[in-house]
């Protein structure tokens, strides 16, 4: 999987990154995304733990393409989604996270849910 946007301080700064979420919800629909995001939670977590802490991101960054991104830029990204402030990403921070430095992802989502709400309370005036 090389989806995993790098950390929002960088996602701006980089030229050449592109954000690949959105073609893999586009292809995979929501399920299958989940799915692909949980792979890549198993892929950088520690096995140990069950959790990734920042040397199992660190050690195993490189399978998911982000091998040129700096310790801070690591520990950044760990920051962004350590939700529960225990220094380490479940996988529903992970997911989370994942959504979050995804632009296009978040947008699209705040349409779907906009719409659902539409249509949910639709008779509610």
């Amino acid at each position: 999987m090389s989806a995993i946007p790098p950390p929002a301080s960088q996602n701006s700064s980089s030229s050449g990154f592109q954000d690949f979420l959105p073609v893999m919800a586009d292809k995979l629909g929501g399920d299958g995304l989940i799915g692909e995001l949980c792979n890549g939670f198993n892929l950088l977590m520690d096995r140990e733990k069950g959790v990734i802490t920042f040397d199992s991101l660190k050690k195993n960054s490189a399978l998911l393409g982000l091998q040129d991104l700096t310790d801070d830029d690591l520990k950044c990204m760990m920051e962004e989604g350590d939700f529960d402030g225990d220094g380490a990403l479940n996988q529903m921070e992970f997911c989370v996270l994942m959504f979050r430095l995804s632009p296009e992802l978040m947008e699209a989502s705040r349409f779907l849910f906009e719409e659902a709400f539409q249509h949910e309370f639709k008779d509610f005036h």
